[in-house]
């Protein structure tokens, strides 16, 4: 699966204009002097400036400084307020970069599809979405930046920016998932516009930090197309046996439970502080996020949220470890029932799709989590690698017994890419439904939207 895809040249001459355009995109406020010369090492200096910032973005978030980025770049502040007013105005102009480019590669797209020597339609999925997932690498922290809310005194334009659906990709992936429907290699019943939104999110996410040790995006994003498209389990599970697996059941008795089992389920001004802590880091982040917002939410002085609950960190910590509490006692329950390979995937697609339409707050928290460190580092509450050599071990059992189709079923790539299409993306969730969700994660990681 992993050496299925490789981008065109167009593509890649369209992505080298975005990075080399030397103004970079509209929407920045650097002013070039002098002649041709004095231009060019101009726009060649904004280019350094944007992508040292890009750079510290990604791994620190807005918390980032003028003077560190001027510092990474070796200038003087003084010199980068030539070419940016302010650190919004950089924000700014990745996010018009990043657009800019998801727009070129959906006009790349569409035009692909009008020629009569066209790839077939699996290898246009790939290529369709191995593009997006390698823009998304590209520009990481503005995908990162589309996560969050914009800073509370966020200019209008950085606040439609911040929050700009990428239209026109969906809309080329959705005509390629046509076109695939026509020509009978799409399976009927599916619905293509959430699909395609599906897709499009799914690659966007690759950006976030997941796959951290792995430069080569091709097959981070060939693979998770495999899968959408081919599905996982060796034969298609129908979804009444699957809605009365014993590991679905083992998972609904612990959703059952997080109402009565949270922290929160108790009074008193810590739990009104870890509510307001929990809602101020998933809406603006954790980086950017201070004691005395998370104070003013509450209603209540800083002093008395340090005395209630100490530190930030502190703050955070409770909020996860009590989270992850959640999540691990789902997980395990359905790893130790006595389901089926495919039945205990389900049931994990299920158990996140519940978690995230309970908990998107602290879904959007250990994404900040994921980005400033590799996975396999410590992360309070989650033994990220466990879970991985969990799944390594379920993978390889169900293709032992051949009730799976793995390719490498002990690779952490797989595992890591399972993991990923475990995740639905929160506006699905939101706007189909938990039910109509879970038929989604079926047909895109266990049956495949392929026609077999």
């Amino acid at each position: 699966m992993s050496g299925l895809v490789r981008g065109p040249s167009e593509l890649a001459g369209a992505c080298a204009a975005v990075t080399a355009e030397p103004g970079g995109l509209s929407g920045g406020s650097g002013v070039a002097v002098g002649g041709a010369g004095d231009a060019a090492l101009d726009g060649r200096r904004k280019n350094e400036i944007l992508d040292t910032a890009a750079r510290l973005f990604a791994s620190s978030g807005l918390r980032t400084s003028l003077q560190e980025i001027a510092d990474e770049c070796g200038i003087k502040p003084g010199s980068l307020y030539h070419h940016f007013e302010s650190k919004e105005a950089i924000v700014v102009e990745l996010l018009e970069r990043y657009h800019t480019e998801l727009d070129r590669i959906a006009q790349i797209a569409v035009k692909q599809l009008k020629d009569p020597d066209r790839r077939a339609p699996a290898e246009q999925i790939v290529w369709l979405g191995t593009a997006i997932a390698q823009c998304a690498v590209r520009h990481s922290a503005a995908v990162q930046f589309t996560f969050y809310d914009p800073p509370v005194r966020a200019s209008d334009e950085l606040a439609q920016l911040s929050s700009r659906t990428p239209y026109a990709i969906e809309s080329a992936m959705l005509q390629t998932l046509r076109a695939g429907g026509e020509s009978g290699f799409i399976r009927p019943g599916i619905d293509l516009e959430v699909l395609a939104d599906r897709i499009c999110q799914t690659m966007l996410h690759v950006g976030l930090g997941l796959f951290h040790r792995y430069t080569a995006v091709d097959r981070v994003a060939g693979l998770l197309c495999a899968i959408m498209i081919h599905g996982l389990a060796a034969v298609p599970a129908q979804d009444a046996e699957l809605d009365r697996s014993a590991a679905m059941l083992a998972v609904e008795r612990v959703i059952g439970q997080w109402d009565d089992s949270g922290q929160d389920a108790q009074y008193g001004r810590a739990a009104v502080i870890r509510r307001a802590a929990r809602a101020e880091f998933g809406r603006r982040g954790y980086e950017v996020t201070t004691v005395r917002d998370i104070a003013s939410a509450a209603g209540l002085s800083t002093g008395t949220v340090y005395r209630t609950i100490g530190s930030k960190e502190e703050l955070l910590d409770t909020i996860m470890s009590s989270f992850y509490e959640k999540v691990l006692a789902g997980w395990s329950a359905a790893l130790d029932s006595g389901s089926t390979a495919v039945e205990k995937l389900d049931a994990l697609a299920w158990l996140q799709i519940n978690v995230l339409e309970r908990f998107s707050d602290e879904f959007k928290i250990q994404l900040a989590w994921m980005r400033q460190s590799p996975p396999d580092a410590a992360v309070p509450g989650w033994p990220f690698q466990t879970a991985i050599r969990q799944l390594k071990s379920l993978l390889s059992q169900g293709s032992r017994l051949r009730l799976l189709r793995v390719e490498s079923p002990s690779s952490e790539l797989t595992a890591r890419c399972v993991i990923e299409l475990t995740w639905m993306p929160e506006q699905i969730v939101r706007d189909q439904g938990k039910r109509a969700a879970l038929i989604l994660a079926r047909d895109t990681v266990l049956r495949g939207v392929a026609a077999r």
